[in-house]
């Protein structure tokens, strides 16, 4: 950050899965096909990695309600139906350097056997290949969120999905990463922050409207505190990230439906397919 990076990116791609299994789950058709209920509330979910992404998924799913029920590392795996405190275990494994021993915690066989717990959402985001044929008719969750890349095999991804499993694919549900990195790619070439060229005149606007409530008395204390802080940088870049995310899964979604296509991930290459034909169809590289 003192070089000019942006605020957010470390956490970005775990924001990104967050709000790619948000869009997923707010879709009450879909979900109803796969038997599950709308919204990530009480979803039960398996992590694979705890680093940069799968912590910080870990992390916000469970702030937005979810139930954390397992999570993997290279060598180990815990769990615990009624939900691991995702905070607290990132302190027990930086004095122990293991997940082993975690309060109310199971040990899993094998780090690989994350993948093959019950539960409704699963988030391999360690290793490539982590789903083959080996153990993909054993999968057990109902939605697949690509953390890593390329996670899940060629076969075995026919596999999950005559079996019914909803998969976003890694090309759309771990892009926060590369798209907080454009954002910061933008700064970098104007130098200078989204934060200063719009901060000022928020919080302007925002006196004025708590000036108007005063003289009006209808409103909470809490509401104007709220009204009162002008938006940071991490703020903007939050909100941009959540609106590319939401943007995106719209347009996919909608050729997934009304294309009737087999799954997700052939919505995403098929929409990013023909983004990249229509430009150079406009700038003639095509006829």
């Amino acid at each position: 950050l003192s070089l000019h990076g942006i605020p957010g990116r470390a956490e970005a791609t775990g924001r990104g899965i967050l709000y790619a299994l948000h869009e997923a789950v707010s879709r009450k058709e879909d979900m109803k096909k796969i038997g599950l209920t709308t919204g990530l509330a009480d979803k039960k979910v398996a992590i694979q990695g705890f680093g940069k992404v799968g912590y910080h998924a870990a992390r916000l799913l469970q702030e937005a309600g979810a139930v954390i029920v397992a999570i993997a590392v290279s060598d180990a795996a815990i769990y615990n139906a009624n939900g691991i405190d995702v905070e607290g275990l990132a302190s027990y494994r930086k004095e122990n350097n293991s997940l082993h021993g975690f309060s109310g915690c199971t040990n899993l066989a094998s780090s690989e056997a994350i993948l093959e717990v019950e539960c409704d959402i699963l988030v391999p985001a360690a290793l490539q290949n982590a789903i083959t044929t080996r153990n993909a008719s054993s999968v057990k969750a109902r939605i697949i969120a690509e953390g890593a890349n390329g996670p899940i095999s060629f076969d075995a991804d026919e596999i999950l999905s005559k079996m019914g499993v909803m998969i976003l694919p890694d090309l759309y549900a771990n892009a926060g990463g590369v798209t907080v990195s454009y954002f910061e790619w933008l700064k970098n070439l104007s130098h200078v922050s989204f934060e200063r060229m719009t901060r000022r005149y928020q919080q302007l606007s925002n006196d004025y409207l708590v000036s108007l409530l005063l003289k009006t008395g209808d409103y909470q204390p809490e509401e104007l505190t709220k009204l009162q802080q002008a938006p940071t940088e991490l703020a903007l870049i939050t909100t941009a990230l959540e609106n590319t995310m939401a943007i995106s899964y719209e347009k996919i979604h909608s050729i997934f439906k009304s294309r009737d296509l087999p799954d997700i991930r052939t919505a995403a290459y098929l929409n990013s397919i023909e983004h990249i034909g229509e430009a150079y169809i406009t700038q003639g590289i095509f006829p």
